[in-house]
């Protein structure tokens, strides 16, 4: 199906159910809410074994033969409801030490099973069985272990928090085979994979999963209804596990890693290239059933995938993804509540900017004699980390405790004077510890209460700061209706780094409230909250923006099964308020909707996203503070954007977003709008090499922005100086951002893959004329000559070849080549071959490295009884 055609046939189908849905809705909302609700929970029994099981695919042991079988999966999508038609069988049995589960997926045909191999945690174009664990049976917290056909591992935590998130891993055993027209999973999960209560007999919330990628089928064996909010607690029970004891969970991962880095400086006395080898371990300890400990010593961070970097004109920071195992891995408890970015751990240090501030310049004594400055010869970017460590589990009574540390060292630049050649170093981040402490206690009715306290202590006379928020979900019996809300307050104590002034930010708070309709076909939420201008969580947590007041309204509208020519349908529309808190002033007032759907015959998916605002008053971009002063504003606009989606079953397919937004006329400006084009295809060679292409391309036209701080030194912006303050300067500017970016992956085994990711991204401001703002909003046109035009280029290339030659134990490989820069002024240059090929020929950072870890159970290590 062409792009146009279907959404042509998606704004009939809006035009078409509209007015019927209209009509209907009072007819049929009773009749949605009452399918709304929890299938019942089916029970199954688990057999225990005397006698250990060979994980090798075939479940020719007796005991397979004769335990009970979990069938009759029924669909999720894309139709809810149907039973399965093609069997699903499982067994599931236990001993002493683990779980082991059988499963037998009968398909029509060995072509029907798709069975591409891929990366671990990647779950590509194929079919999987997954088993799903609520080993506290609190409907909340779970665990989900997938296997593919290819045997490729996936490993996942369910929460609240985190939602699905498969950065958890776990060491645990499996195998399969293919059998005529059937795949055969069998898996032996170790109890020292899972935490459980030390009670006679377990009561866990199970759940058996499969997809069958030929149809874009997904089942489960326990019925998991879409419209039901909530995953883990639509699972069934697991019962009959008796006289089980938590074992002693540790283990201790040891890494080995060498590094060799080349950059050309070309400079007398200089080393182009550079070794290291470093040392390190993780350690993972069940201090008792419920609680683990996990902490890294002396870790290695520099095989991460490189950031995506960006040319930020914006007044907040960049916020980046996190590559670091470490803080992406069971950190479930330590997200609740949105305080911590773990970027901020071993990030870049407080004083990374102000080392030129620090260094003598160069001055001309009375006798003519010129004496020469200093200059930096290194300022790291990022904070070495001694150590971290986390403390997490769940008690048998629901009540989930968190508590993360971390300690970095203090962080020195290297300056050096021009004439004497001596060095001296310039501290940019002192000693620091960084705290979590979370208690969760889960409650019936799939509601919680948390509390969470962040911190963060500093060595020597810079500040301290410290974050205390509770949050709660309170959901009726029918898991129909919810209240949450959340309270923080955040207080900063001592001087600013590197000066003597108080910080001014002592003490702020934020609260958020929310009431709504959380299942069925139509849902709603209504909210509000406030961030007080002097709250600040930065330090550990990530806030753009402070000091608001916000409102708003959210309506969804969803059809869950096939109709016409689609297969479901999700609609939304909302509406919101935005206000500075101090001083009360209007900020803004908008709408956003959107409608997506996937049709049916092929699988194409597609949607629109429509969003507008009135007139906006900005008082964060003109960098100026107190707010509610000065403000730009930005007139009254309307997006517009729509995306494709090709069915991923077939060997080439393809994504493609548009994107368009246009403002009204504001005074003298005209002619300001944006345009975005995105475009990913991909091809699927065979079921192990496959290539995936990236192109996004972003016009804005006639943006009104900040174009960057003036220089009392410098002639040209002298003039915009009164009484030795700066006034606010903006521009006018076009913005053109091309990124490029080519990925390819070669998995030979389940066990072993290569991939390669190279990106290029440049970003140009250019900038046509300027205006003096004015307080409430008002520009005056001047006359400013100095060129603030601007390019940056980053480029980047991440192979890596990954072996996963033991259980938990690894072997990577890393090559990396990166270069940025930024081009000011007349060294700025709009076309895209010219910066590319400046990045071509700018020096590049080469860094080749090899990472051995190996995993030690003493579940393994200990010597046998008898």
């Amino acid at each position: 199906m062409k792009p146009y055609r279907a959404l042509l046939g998606l704004l009939i189908l809006l035009v078409l159910t509209g007015p019927a849905q209209a009509q209907k809705a009072t007819t049929t909302r009773a009749a949605a809410d009452s399918i709304a609700a929890p299938a019942p929970k089916r029970q199954f029994q688990a057999t225990r074994i005397s006698e250990a099981i060979k994980i090798d695919g075939d479940l020719d042991e007796a005991a397979w033969r004769e335990a009970p079988i979990a069938t009759q999966f029924v669909e999720t999508r894309p139709t809810p409801g149907r039973p399965e038609k093609h069997p699903t069988e499982v067994r599931l049995l236990y001993d002493n030490d683990a779980l082991y589960i059988g499963a037998v997926m009968h398909d029509v045909s060995p072509d029907s099973i798709f069975r591409e191999l891929s990366q671990r945690d990647d779950l590509g174009n194929t079919d999987y069985f997954a088993v799903f664990l609520d080993t506290y049976h609190d409907k909340l917290n779970g665990y989900g272990f997938f296997l593919t056909p290819g045997g490729v591992q996936l490993d996942a935590r369910y929460s609240p928090a985190g939602g699905e998130d498969f950065n958890w891993n776990a060491v645990w055993m499996s195998r399969t085979q293919l059998r005529g027209n059937d795949w055969i999973a069998e898996i032996r999960i170790p109890y020292s994979a899972i935490r459980f209560s030390d009670a006679p007999e377990q009561v866990w919330g199970i759940n058996f999963g499969r997809q069958r990628q030929s149809t874009r089928q997904q089942y489960f064996w326990n019925p998991v209804k879409p419209q039901v909010d909530g995953f883990v607690n639509q699972w069934g029970e697991l019962r009959g596990v008796r006289d089980i004891k938590p074992p002693l969970r540790l283990s201790l991962t040891p890494y080995v890693s060498s590094y060799f880095n080349h950059y050309p400086y070309n400079e007398q006395g200089t080393r182009n290239s550079s070794t290291s080898f470093n040392g390190g371990a993780d350690l993972k300890w069940g201090i008792n059933e419920s609680f683990t400990l996990d902490a890294t010593l002396v870790p290695d961070f520099g095989q991460v995938q490189s950031d995506n970097q960006v040319l930020n004109l914006s007044p907040f920071e960049v916020q980046y993804n996190e590559n670091r195992a470490f803080f992406t891995e069971g950190t479930e408890l330590f997200n609740k509540g949105g305080l911590f970015y773990s970027r901020r751990v071993g990030g870049q240090p407080l004083g990374f900017y102000d080392v030129d501030g620090q260094l003598r310049q160069r001055t001309v004594g009375t006798d003519g004699q010129v004496h020469q400055g200093e200059y930096v010869v290194s300022n790291p970017g990022v904070t070495r980390l001694l150590n971290a460590t986390k403390i997490s589990g769940r008690t048998k009574s629901g009540l989930g405790v968190g508590v993360f540390n971390a300690l970095s060292n203090d962080v020195y630049a290297t300056v050096q004077d021009s004439t004497t050649g001596a060095r001296r170093e310039v501290l940019t981040q002192p000693f620091s510890n960084y705290n979590i402490f979370v208690l969760d206690q889960s409650l019936k009715n799939n509601s919680y209460v948390s509390l969470i306290n962040t911190n963060v202590t500093r060595r020597g006379s810079t500040y301290d700061a410290n974050v205390t928020g509770g949050l709660f979900r309170f959901a009726d019996k029918n898991n129909k209706y919810a209240l949450d809300g959340q309270v923080n307050y955040s207080r900063r104590r001592g001087t600013a780094f590197g000066s003597n002034e108080q910080v001014d930010n002592r003490d702020g708070y934020k609260y958020q409230l929310g009431v709504g309709k959380i299942s069925g076909n139509f849902n709603w939420n209504l909210s509000h909250g406030i961030e007080s201008a002097t709250y600040d969580p930065n330090d550990l947590g990530i806030l753009f923006s402070n000091n608001s007041i916000n409102q708003e309204l959210y309506l969804a509208y969803n059809k869950y099964a096939p109709f016409w020519k689609v297969n479901s349908l999700r609609t939304n529309l909302g509406i919101y308020q935005s206000l500075l808190y101090k001083p009360t002033r209007y900020q803004n007032v908008g709408f956003y909707s959107s409608v997506n759907t996937t049709f049916t015959k092929n699988f194409f998916s597609t949607g629109i996203n429509i969003n507008g605002n009135l007139q906006e008053h900005d008082f964060f971009e003109p960098r100026r503070q107190p707010l509610g002063v000065y403000y730009v504003r930005v007139p009254a606009n309307l997006g517009v954007s729509t995306f494709g989606s090709s069915d991923y079953r077939k060997k080439f397919a393809y994504d493609i977003e548009l994107a368009t937004r246009w403002y009204a006329t504001d005074g003298q400006r005209t002619g300001r709008n944006n345009y975005e084009l995105g475009l990913s295809p991909r091809y699927r060679v065979s079921n192990q090499l496959s290539f995936r292409y990236n192109f996004n391309w972003q016009l804005q036209r006639n943006q009104i922005g900040y174009p960057g701080d003036l220089n009392s030194d410098d002639a040209q912006d002298q003039p915009f100086f009164q009484n030795g303050v700066a006034d606010v300067l903006l521009g006018r500017r076009r913005r053109t951002t091309t990124t490029n970016t080519l990925s390819a992956s070669y998995t030979f085994t389940n066990r072993m893959s290569f991939t390669i990711r190279t990106r290029h991204y440049v970003s140009v401001a250019r900038y046509r004329d300027f205006s003096r703002l004015n307080p409430a909003g008002e520009e005056e046109a001047v006359d400013y000559r100095r060129n603030r035009d601007n390019s940056f280029n980053a480029f980047n290339v991440d192979a890596v070849f990954s072996w996963w030659f033991a259980p938990g134990s690894q072997m990577t490989v890393v090559w990396k080549n990166a270069n940025s820069n930024y081009l000011a002024g007349d060294e700025a240059t709009p076309q895209y071959f010219t910066n590319f090929n400046n990045t071509l020929n700018t020096p590049h950072n080469n860094s080749l490295s090899i990472k051995v870890l190996y995993y030690l159970d003493y579940l393994t290590l200990r010597p046998k009884r008898g």
